[in-house]
């Protein structure tokens, strides 16, 4: 089998969740090149994990498509003034709540205040996440597995239901999942497992509120180079993930946002219940 190419310069970040503004080569995020055409022209947008990543593109995408957005993040608070200042220099609000989204409470007191802030909410973007990779399930402790699910599986609950008062005429909720949802990762089950949990509640939520005009996707990313990767994988990992996948690289966090702006605009507007896989060419069912 041949050996994987080293696409990036080998590196590690010790403390998670990983610091975007260590990264080299810097994430590619589309605040330069993007040109936007007004398709969230005054909408509101919640992104959580927006500080950093594919969170960060987002909004920045949203922002150049004339939304203002609230960044919920846990605690890099480095990486969330420069995301916030990408939002600003788009003429566009950004508030910056950091906390910890697997807390219902603060979800719901978050949910409030950016209500209170914008005096609406018309986006939900579900997409914080953290993953610890393990070389076998026994070494998966109870602490990590129940971290990882709150995580990354009820805070997208206790998120929905928070802003489920604060949608008018309708919604847009948009999911985070992952290729690995549909092909597994021996080093992540625990991730895996909320990632396909992930899936089912996109399908399932879509179908409760579907009559509330609600509609509700997903998208699924194969790998991407977002602080996770130095953050969670070794040294020699880092230097060549990505290379993998059919187009030979790692995604670039702007390559992934420009599906969440397709969902959350109304070039999307038949489609819910469904997930968009921008992954370098692995083949899914799903």
């Amino acid at each position: 089998m041949p050996k994987e190419k080293k696409v990036r310069p080998p590196q590690h970040q010790r403390k998670r969740p990983g610091r975007q503004y260590k990264m080299r080569p810097q994430p590619h995020s589309g605040a330069r090149d993007y040109i936007g055409g007004d398709k969230l022209k005054d909408k509101v947008a919640i992104i959580t994990g927006g500080d950093s990543g594919i969170g960060r593109a987002v909004a920045v995408l949203f922002a150049k498509e004339g939304a203002d957005v609230a960044i919920l993040y846990l605690e890099e608070h480095k990486d969330a003034r420069e995301t916030e200042r990408l939002v600003k220099e788009q003429g566009k609000k950004c508030l910056l709540i950091d906390g910890n989204i697997g807390d219902e409470k603060f979800c719901q007191k978050a949910v409030k205040r950016i209500a209170d802030e914008f005096g609406k909410i018309d986006v939900l973007v579900n997409n914080a996440a953290e993953q610890h990779p393990q070389e076998s399930i026994t070494k998966i402790s109870e602490t990590q597995l129940e971290r990882t699910f709150r995580t990354n599986v009820f805070s997208f609950f206790f998120m929905t239901k928070a802003v489920m008062p604060h949608f008018r005429k309708g919604g847009n909720i948009i999911n985070t999942a992952s290729v690995t949802a549909y092909q597994g990762s021996s080093e992540l089950v625990d991730y895996s497992a909320t990632k396909g949990a992930i899936v089912a509640f996109t399908r399932s939520l879509s179908q409760a509120l579907v009559d509330k005009h609600i509609r509700v996707n997903a998208v699924a990313p194969g790998p991407i180079w977002t602080p996770l990767i130095p953050s969670t994988f070794p040294t020699d990992e880092v230097a060549t993930f990505g290379s993998d996948t059919p187009l030979g690289r790692a995604g670039e966090p702007k390559e992934i946002a420009t599906s969440f702006v397709f969902l959350a605009s109304e070039d999307s507007s038949y489609m819910t219940g469904q997930v968009l896989h921008p992954n370098g060419g692995r083949i899914v069912n799903g």
